[in-house]
């Protein structure tokens, strides 16, 4: 079943639609980052470490896992002198400066968007200003962002945290988020905190990541008039998680997220007519596919693709793995 590229009319008399979004699936933040450690896997062989969850998708992980690589927590669990790929989600400097410590080799796979929020964070904090970081507590992304300038950020996760706020100065307070949030509830966080501090800063660009943006407007172009909304996505998966949250606010009757086709409660298709499947910014066609295939059997017709945005931006590899790579080219 594949992606068609017309649009989601439905001919008079249809019992049964399927509707496919595009854009969905590996950003280019995500493919840079696997395709990271599968060159890095080639190139020094097995095992290579990787910090965290290179991806957040459990799939991913376990294809990585079966070719040798190596997923720790922290980098004490890395043996001193090996190589470690740092995470899509990012780092924090004291996490850089562990590697250095312990003379590991490292390739960072961060992905450039969140590098630049990175870079927003330290420009800010240089300022002298206090920085209010919109995120969900927890995840590697905030932890990195974080890392930056731990002293000027203080993490808002939704509205409510808005009134509990103090800074030094209202006059000096600029504003940053996690990349992988809802457009719509990090505007609304947006408007609180400038309700509070009307001199509020913003960043120099939007943080939500365009990926995120377009799979957000995709699932809600989709999900106006669906019975069911299914993402496939793993729970870790904060832009996955939007989704349904995404699709339900855009107006569908029910959504799910699953991490493939065995999730399925079939008990979810019992009195629908229109499905509408997405898939989140690490997740891997071929598991979106698996969907549309059960979908099939069960007496829905081939997915026809929405179009809301097309996308070509690509990443070039880390740096310090381009560079190997020449070397062991000319060798």
């Amino acid at each position: 079943m594949t992606d068609l590229g017309v649009p989601a009319v439905l001919s008079p008399g249809e019992a049964k639609a399927v509707l496919l979004a595009a854009p969905r699936g590996y950003c280019a933040g995500v493919d840079r980052a696997v395709i990271t450690v599968e060159k890095a896997l080639d190139l020094y062989g097995s095992p290579v470490y990787v910090r965290k969850q290179i991806v957040h998708n459990k799939h991913v992980v376990a294809d990585l896992e079966a070719r040798g690589a190596i997923f720790v927590e922290e980098l004490d669990e890395v043996p001193a002198g090996a190589t470690v790929v740092f995470s899509a989600h990012g780092v924090s400097p004291e996490v850089h400066r562990q590697a250095e410590t312990r003379d590991l080799k490292t390739i960072d796979a961060t992905c450039p968007l969140v590098t630049k929020v990175h870079h927003e964070a330290k420009r800010f904090a240089a300022d002298d200003y206090d920085i209010l970081l919109i995120g969900h507590e927890g995840h590697e992304e905030v932890e990195g962002t974080a890392g930056e300038a731990p002293e000027h950020i203080q993490l808002v996760q939704s509205p409510d945290d808005v009134a509990g706020i103090v800074v030094r100065d209202p006059a000096r307070v600029s504003w940053l988020s996690q990349t992988t949030l809802s457009v719509d509830e990090t505007l609304e966080t947006v408007a609180a905190i400038r309700e509070r501090f009307p001199l509020l800063v913003d960043p120099p660009s939007d943080d939500i990541c365009y990926a995120t943006q377009n799979r957000q407007l995709a699932v809600k172009e989709i999900a106006a008039d669906s019975d069911l909304v299914i993402v496939v996505g793993s729970g870790n998966s904060s832009n996955s998680v939007r989704l349904v949250e995404v699709a339900l606010e855009a107006g569908a009757k029910a959504s799910y997220r699953v991490d493939d086709v065995t999730e399925i409660d079939e008990a979810w298709l019992e009195g629908v007519q229109k499905v509408s499947v997405t898939s989140g910014a690490s997740v891997p066609e071929e598991l979106v596919q698996g969907v549309l295939a059960y979908l099939g059997e069960r007496g829905f017709p081939d997915a026809r693709a929405v179009h809301s945005a097309e996308e070509s931006l690509i990443f070039a590899l880390p740096p310090e793995l381009r560079r190997d790579l020449r070397l062991a080219q000319r060798a």
